[in-house]
């Protein structure tokens, strides 16, 4: 339960305890706390038993923990019925990443073949110049409107 406390917080949790409660109230704080946890635990485990029995017997394996998402892919990707580890070995993403860059390689090696031809297929050359429109063209300034 208290698996990331250090010896140091534990002293100060202590030390800590012993000024707010005193030594005389202490012993029977820490008994109002344990017996406070074990009742808790005990309405929780009844709880659980009375969901399994609600469930009725196809659930009669069903564990809490398995609500877990990460508990429940680690259980299902151990799991040996579903195939999951053939699926995985057969895919090889390393060779479907070669696949799909030699066809961006010949696409664009195609591409640049045609443009070079005359017809740019909808690319742009980012190396010119934009044009510029003609002054005659733009609509005239109305310092009213703005």
């Amino acid at each position: 339960m208290f698996n990331d406390i250090g010896p140091l917080e534990l002293v100060t949790l202590i030390v800590l305890a012993v000024l707010v409660f005193g030594p005389d109230k202490l012993p029977k704080v820490i008994q109002d706390v344990t017996r406070t946890i074990r009742k808790i635990r005990e309405f929780s485990e009844s709880a659980k038993n009375d969901i399994r029995e609600e469930l009725g017997p196809e659930f009669k394996d069903f564990e809490f923990e398995d609500l877990n998402p990460k508990t429940f892919i680690r259980k299902q990707l151990d799991n040996e019925d579903l195939g999951l580890k053939e699926i995985r070995n057969g895919f090889d993403l390393k060779k479907e990443m070669a696949e799909v860059t030699d066809a961006v390689h010949s696409r664009d090696s195609d591409t640049s073949s045609s443009s070079s031809s005359g017809a740019s297929g909808g690319r742009v050359d980012m190396t010119k110049k934009p044009e510029t429109p003609d002054r005659d063209d733009r609509p005239p300034f109305d310092a009213d409107a703005t």
